[in-house]
């Protein structure tokens, strides 16, 4: 399972080093020795400050077995798979910018600085092989390459992201019966309750029908996956903490249909504005939404988010 922490530094480290450095979507053309050791720089702290934190919050107390492998790719309906391939995506586009910023040629900033992610989530999910409570998930490092992979492709075909990865949430109520998995407060829901969650694979419009003039640049299509009902990995009749069993809820794989908005192809000469896009373009905009469901019901929404 992909844990709340990486989240939480995964947003951390983006954050932190948009504070020191613009991210620009145009590559330098010179490089730039600062400008590199500051990235590497950051990026070795983040990976190895991440990992020792990891370890210090979240592994101390938990039982070392030795490496082991675990196959749960059954759990959740495989939305924490695509939050393992989302993370990767976003680490990786974040690492391929930045050493694009210090003007590495632009191959190695693709292959070298997309790969980030893939590296950091494959250091831990080696550590989870060695501890009882988890194990080492091959299901996950399929998810983590398929990531990365979505990213480091399309730069390498296309010299740009036709399909962009993004995330969007809505709170549910499931979350009040089973807050221990699920998150107590918003922040906790919003990466750890699964079933308020929903990956989308936005695409630029314009990008596939190059000449029809009338298309916005910025306008794309995204379909998304999300699912709900899900109280526990896989069990599904479970007690609260007072030994209470909990309704029992169905199961939903649910599909969607939107529009969305690719904030990269909103042309600006701010660098602080490409800067604020970047990030903006992790996340889904809330549009109309059509949805079918796994139980064949057909829903539509006015505004999903």
């Amino acid at each position: 399972m992909l844990k709340s922490k990486t989240y939480l530094f995964l947003i951390f480290f983006t954050l932190t080093f948009n504070s020191i450095a613009q991210v620009d979507t145009i590559p330098q053309k010179q490089f730039d020795k600062t400008k590199f050791a500051l990235t590497a720089g950051t990026g070795t702290a983040f990976y190895g400050g991440t990992l020792a934190s990891l370890y210090t919050v979240w592994y101390q107390d938990k039982n070392w077995v030795g490496f082991h492998t675990k196959n749960d790719n059954a759990d959740w309906l495989q939305i924490d798979k695509f939050g393992h391939s989302y993370t990767c995506y976003t680490m990786g586009k974040m690492g391929m910018q930045s050493l694009r910023w210090a003007g590495v040629k632009d191959k190695r900033a693709i292959v070298y600085g997309g790969s980030f992610g893939f590296l950091f989530m494959t250091s831990v999910e080696v550590l989870d092989g060695h501890y009882s409570e988890w194990g080492f998930s091959t299901g996950d490092m399929i998810a983590n390459a398929s990531g990365s992979a979505l990213l480091i492709g399309q730069e390498l075909a296309f010299k740009k992201q036709i399909v962009t990865f993004k995330f969007s949430y809505s709170h549910t109520d499931l979350a009040k019966h089973k807050p221990s998995v699920l998150g107590e407060g918003f922040f906790d829901r919003l990466v750890q309750d699964y079933n308020g969650q929903t990956f989308w694979f936005s695409t630029n419009l314009k990008s596939i029908f190059k000449n029809s003039e009338w298309l916005p640049s910025w306008l794309n299509v995204a379909p998304g996956y999300g699912a709900y009902g899900m109280l526990s990995s896989k069990e599904r009749t479970v007690y609260d903490s007072y030994g209470n069993e909990i309704p029992t809820y169905t199961d939903t794989r649910n599909y969607y249909l939107s529009l969305d908005v690719d904030f990269e192809k909103i042309k600006t000469d701010s660098k602080f504005l490409k800067s604020v896009f970047f990030f903006l373009n992790m996340i889904k905009v809330p549009f109309p939404t059509f949805e079918i469901n796994s139980l064949g019901e057909t829903k539509f929404h006015a505004f999903y988010f």
